[in-house]
């Protein structure tokens, strides 16, 4: 049996996420599909966050670890996995950097983008959320996907100067988490530049199957939402 469990939810981009990396990665790994399941005792017994991806392991403090960038950087140090997560401090260094900017920045702008769209409960606070109007509802998701358009263009402009991936030749796991998270803006039609039609288009390459598999899945829930709003 494998000594990795992953615990999913598969429309998720962020499960997405993990689920792409354990398949690049050639790990041993099973997967248990949680969809409705995460407030249930026994998963609240290991994860009182009920969040997903959460990954069972031999020799976790708690048995479990939750948190898709958390997961990969874990198995690639358990693992030596250098080429998703290079070792040398200052190579690092930009794969951390470029990892907490995607995810403390980028994907928070992507989520009030793409949640109304997608069906998904928006987060406490935000206007999605709230009893605001719907016209207001929709200035702040346009006010989100110009800081998308922003976001982007920094991102590119920093992290991928002159380079196929963040990671350099070889996608790193801040690639995978990039890639997996642009994902969720195909539900709004959302106008990607040039470069990232051309940088997604290098991640599906390279990685293959390991991504065309759990990208599928995305894919095909944007495609059920989508045709939900035209019937």
């Amino acid at each position: 049996m494998s000594a990795i469990k992953l615990h999913v939810i598969k429309p998720s981009v962020n499960n997405m996420t993990a689920r792409v990396f354990v398949r690049a990665a050639k790990l041993d790994f099973t997967e248990d599909d949680v969809y409705g399941k995460t407030r249930t005792d026994d998963f609240l017994a290991k994860n009182p966050a009920h969040l997903t991806p959460m990954m069972e392991a031999p020799g976790l403090p708690k048995g479990v670890m939750w948190e898709s960038c958390a997961i990969m950087q874990y198995l690639s140090n358990k693992h030596h996995l250098d080429r998703f997560y290079p070792t040398d401090p200052e190579k690092r260094a930009m794969v951390d950097s470029a990892m907490f900017y995607i995810v403390g920045t980028l994907y928070p702008y992507i989520v009030r983008s793409t949640y109304g769209a997608l069906n998904f409960p928006q987060y406490a606070g935000e206007v999605g959320a709230s009893d605001a109007d719907a016209a207001e509802k929709a200035k702040a998701q346009k006010a989100a996907v110009a800081a998308v358009d922003e976001t982007l263009a920094a991102l590119h402009k920093f992290f991928l100067d002159g380079k196929t991936f963040i990671g350099g030749d070889h996608p790193s796991i801040a690639d995978i988490r990039l890639a997996a998270s642009l994902e969720f803006l195909k539900v709004i039609d959302f106008h990607f530049p040039a470069w990232a039609k051309t940088y997604m288009a290098a991640i599906a390459k390279a990685l293959g199957d390991a991504y065309a598999e759990p990208a599928k899945d995305v894919e095909g829930y944007i495609a059920y939402v989508k045709g939900q709003k035209k019937g």
